[in-house]
């Protein structure tokens, strides 16, 4: 977005979602969902995307876990830059999807003072169907349960809780997976560990205890081979097929989130406009 002043009233930094963006040389990236949130801002405010591979899928070159690292290492770069040259320009990170599981943890990384720039820079967080939304996260919108299918992060947001917002849509399974749902939630936590960090060995500890834990608590092995029979099976196969076809994933751009109507992603891009 061109602006006369080299260093905007606010920079935000968009991640799009799986497979709106691409590194493939033959693939054009576009914004995507999230074109609803930065078109129309003002020229105070200028809006770079993150390209990276976006995949969920093996065969495709990237695995999930890698593929979301590369979205965090580049959007950590664009902040990086803008802090450096523009140290008075407030910092927003927005994303979508996979890209809001890598926005939501670079937001979390930068929350325990420890990032690539100060907590105290980033005036907004904005996470439309965050894979790791915690029942702790500031909603908005209706209340949605469970949490995202990759679990949530532990120790949140830190410092930058105050400054972060969480859109789910009511059936949106990315966002919202039920806590009793512990096989889409052991096959959310494999896909977050696709590409282990070394570093984040204590993390992933934790969260495979807070699974473990949970199907203790409701039986142990036995409650969780019970949701492996063929009926449960045949079962989780209509109630996905039933997610695809309702679009409740694709639903943000009319997805009402308040009491007037507005949708998520107009609710954000107001927010963003207010802060700026």
């Amino acid at each position: 977005m061109a602006n006369a002043d080299p260093c905007p009233s606010l920079y935000v930094v968009a991640i799009p979602g799986t497979w709106e963006t691409s590194t493939k040389d033959n693939v054009r990236p576009t914004p995507g969902l999230l074109s609803a949130v930065t078109n129309g801002l003002p020229s105070s405010i200028r809006t770079d995307y993150v390209t990276y591979a976006a995949t969920a899928f093996p065969w495709e070159s990237e695995v999930y876990g890698r593929s979301k690292a590369q979205a965090v290492s580049n959007a950590k770069g664009m902040l990086s830059s803008m802090s450096q040259q523009c140290p008075d320009t407030k910092l927003s990170i927005i994303g979508y999807s996979q890209g809001a599981d890598a926005a939501g943890d670079l937001a979390a990384e930068i929350g325990t003072g420890l990032g690539v720039v100060p907590a105290d820079k980033i005036a907004a967080v904005g996470l439309v169907s965050d894979p790791r939304r915690s029942p702790t996260d500031a909603l908005v919108g209706p209340a949605v349960a469970g949490s995202g299918a990759g679990g949530p992060r532990i120790g949140g947001f830190g410092w930058v809780s105050q400054n972060t917002r969480t859109f789910c849509a009511y059936g949106d399974l990315y966002c919202s997976t039920p806590k009793e749902d512990f096989v889409t939630r052991l096959a959310g936590f494999l896909a977050q560990t696709s590409d282990p960090t070394p570093t984040l060995f204590g993390r992933y500890q934790q969260e495979a205890l807070a699974i473990w834990n949970d199907i203790l608590a409701v039986g142990g092995v036995p409650a969780l081979m019970a949701q492996l029979d063929e009926q449960s099976n045949e079962k989780r196969i209509d109630e996905l097929e039933q997610f695809y076809k309702s679009q409740a994933h694709q639903d943000y751009t009319s997805y009402a989130v308040d009491g007037s109507g507005t949708p998520a992603t107009t609710w954000l891009r107001n927010w963003l406009r207010d802060i700026a």
